[in-house]
């Protein structure tokens, strides 16, 4: 009889599929759980939610962990896919709930129509109130690249904006 059947001839689920990762994963993983736990709930504010997004961005580094392990820097590549899985959950059903709103002139179906990071950073900005050095570190992206992306933004909704602000005609009240 070997080591892993039972008396009774069964074998136990953990012999029968055990879950290996790399050494080198798991080292990572438990170094930097807390960390990161303790960074999301910050920013997300419910242990689920924080939760949640850990979960989800080890599941990423887990997929990417042999690219990731010719990087030059595994930690600061790690913390970028973090952040990045703390968007998704912070943002998470919001482009859903925009596009249900009414503003009365469009606004919000039009905010939905646009690119993910276009919407993150107008997101981000105008809702959350960042600043772009901290938009920029939270998406792992230059300052230069959030500020493109919130003016790119800005043109695809300017001709809502200027719908909304242009001056009433008399005839518009009549």
């Amino acid at each position: 009889m070997t080591d892993n059947v039972r008396e009774d001839g069964r074998v136990p689920v953990a012999a029968e599929a055990p879950l290996q990762f790399p050494v080198e994963f798991e080292a990572h993983y438990l170094t930097n759980q807390k960390a990161f736990h303790d960074f999301a709930l910050y920013i997300l504010k419910t242990n689920d939610r924080a939760e949640k997004a850990v979960h989800n961005a080890y599941v990423d580094i887990r997929t990417r962990w042999d690219t990731l392990l010719a990087e030059p820097d595994l930690q600061a590549q790690t913390w970028l896919i973090l952040r990045r899985a703390i968007i998704d959950e912070l943002i998470g059903g919001f482009r859903e709930e925009v596009a249900e709103r009414d503003s009365g002139i469009g606004l919000y179906p039009a905010l939905t129509k646009l690119p993910p990071r276009q919407f993150d950073v107008v997101v981000l900005r105008f809702i959350g109130r960042l600043e772009t050095k901290k938009i920029a570190w939270y998406m792992g992206l230059t300052p230069s690249t959030v500020t493109h992306h919130i003016r790119k933004a800005q043109e695809r909704l300017a001709p809502i904006h200027r719908r909304a602000t242009r001056p009433i005609k008399k005839k518009d009240v009549q």
